[in-house]
């Protein structure tokens, strides 16, 4: 647990670091009228605050900003900016070319440009994290410019009828950055083009609701085209009978792109869904190194994959997983499942664990996925996880992680350190503590049901309002199966 405590006193030490910028208000009798007019006034590590309230629109209110460090906050409410036929720079809704910008709770909309590829985010700084948001309507939801070392994290928001379609507009699409992380997030309807495209030498896509329902006209559900270490961990990856191809994930199908060091794929308990009349194929790899595709479903008769070498280990292809709902959606096991207890370890690889942690809860949300005998096969096990009701604004929160010798550690954290749930995913991540984690939470730093959770960024930690509940997993206690 050295790994996890050094953890813990460097988010101390930041916590205690400089003041934090100015916060500056937006909305009806607030000091800016309008989002763009408080980003021309913005300096470095500044919060834009951005009233909801009321009809909580700023249509037509675009622009482009570069400074380092901003954080743009929807509050008492989602706040929405629509396009209204305007773009800043032929690009986008805001074309962000700052670095270490965090976005909060917005709805973004309504982007079209001459080119075709106008966003709601056209990224072109170093260092993206958006959490709680929607974009919708857009010819791209986000669009990234092939930043050299940059980091883009999207969690808990929802990307939905993006894309010009033409096939070259995406729900979201993310150039080449160093690193991609997608979780818990809802990506569906792109309109012609794919609900998730990333071209990051690393990719991570954990715990999301990826697919085109019953009427959607996407493309691939996940299109990696130059590879990169890639994990697709816990997702429910679903396609409709409209979709465009045949093909549900695919890797590497562009060539490698000297950016990316690695060539390895693990798609790991996802729930594969192919509603097509004439099934296609689930997991296309274009790559020497064998994937390791292991303790997912894949329902509706698609082909799993056309990678002779690829490790195959404890996958459901029969005809009934006994799914709760699937005409909803809703791919809960029942009780009967031959799914159940059926997974076999997954391991681990490059130093992580490939044991999946949380599943995704409908709409943009996740809680810890419970612990009840031996692992099953797919992106849900059967049992139910507790909900935990934070109580009172304001108060700390505080996390037990177990250690993978069975031993509790309780993490007490205060408004300035990063939500409970995102620490005991990413210590789990790391190998520092087991599959199954417990908690006990109070305070408005938690990162729950859709809402927001603390903002991290380089400049600093902020608290955010929001729902005070979060979902999670009991312990798992010594001896019990891994």
């Amino acid at each position: 647990m050295r790994g996890l405590v050094g953890l813990l006193l460097g988010l101390w030490i930041v916590g205690a670091g400089p003041a934090l910028g100015a916060t500056l208000q937006v909305g009806p009798g607030k000091t800016y009228a309008k989002p763009c007019q408080a980003l021309a006034a913005a300096h470095d590590d500044d919060v834009i605050e951005i009233d909801a309230a009321g009809n909580g629109t700023y249509d037509g209110d675009v622009c482009a900003f570069s400074q380092n460090g901003l954080t743009l906050r929807g509050v008492n409410g989602r706040a929405h900016v629509d396009a209204a036929s305007q773009n800043a720079q032929g690009k986008a809704i805001w074309v962000i070319s700052g670095n270490d910008t965090t976005v909060e709770n917005v709805e973004l909309s309504g982007c079209h440009v001459v080119d075709q590829n106008g966003a709601g985010i056209r990224q072109q700084g170093k260092n993206l994290t958006v959490r709680g948001s929607y974009f919708h309507d857009n010819e791209d939801g986000i669009l990234e410019s092939n930043v050299a070392g940059s980091e883009i994290l999207i969690e808990t928001s929802e990307f939905k009828d993006n894309g010009a379609g033409d096939g070259y507009s995406h729900n979201m699409y993310i150039g080449h950055a160093t690193k991609f992380t997608l979780r818990y997030c809802y990506s569906h309807h792109a309109k012609v083009g794919h609900d998730v495209k990333s071209r990051a030498g690393e990719n991570h896509i954990l715990y999301n609701r990826i697919g085109d329902e019953s009427d959607g006209t996407a493309s691939y559900e996940i299109d990696l085209p130059n590879g990169g270490t890639s994990y697709v961990i816990g997702n429910v990856i679903q396609q409709g009978p409209a979709t465009q191809n045949p093909t549900i994930l695919t890797y590497l199908e562009e060539g490698a792109n000297p950016g990316n060091p690695g060539s390895d794929l693990y798609v790991v308990n996802n729930t594969f869904v192919d509603q097509r009349a004439t099934p296609g194929l689930a997991v296309r790899v274009n790559s020497s190194t064998p994937a390791v595709i292991k303790n997912n479903i894949f329902y509706g008769g698609s082909t799993l994959t056309d990678q002779a070498s690829a490790v195959l280990a404890n996958n459901y292809g029969g005809a009934d997983p006994r799914f709760a709902d699937l005409a909803s959606f809703d791919l809960h096991l029942l009780a009967g499942s031959p799914c159940i207890d059926a997974a076999a370890d997954p391991g681990s690889a490059n130093g992580l664990s490939l044991a999946p942690l949380f599943q995704y809860v409908h709409p943009a949300s996740f809680e810890a996925r419970p612990v009840v005998g031996a692992l099953d096969i797919g992106a849900f096990e059967f049992g139910q996880g507790v909900l935990v009701d934070a109580g009172a604004p304001g108060a700390d929160a505080q996390v037990v992680v177990p250690g993978v010798d069975g031993s509790a550690n309780t993490i007490s954290e205060d408004a300035s350190t990063p939500d409970g749930a995102a620490l005991a995913h990413d210590a789990g991540a790391l190998g520092q503590v087991a599959p199954g984690c417990g908690c006990s939470a109070s305070g408005s730093g938690l990162l729950a049901l859709g809402m927001l959770a603390l903002a991290t960024s380089r400049g600093g930690r902020r608290a955010l309002s929001g729902s005070r509940r979060w979902r999670c997993a009991p312990t798992r206690s010594p001896g019990s199966p891994s």
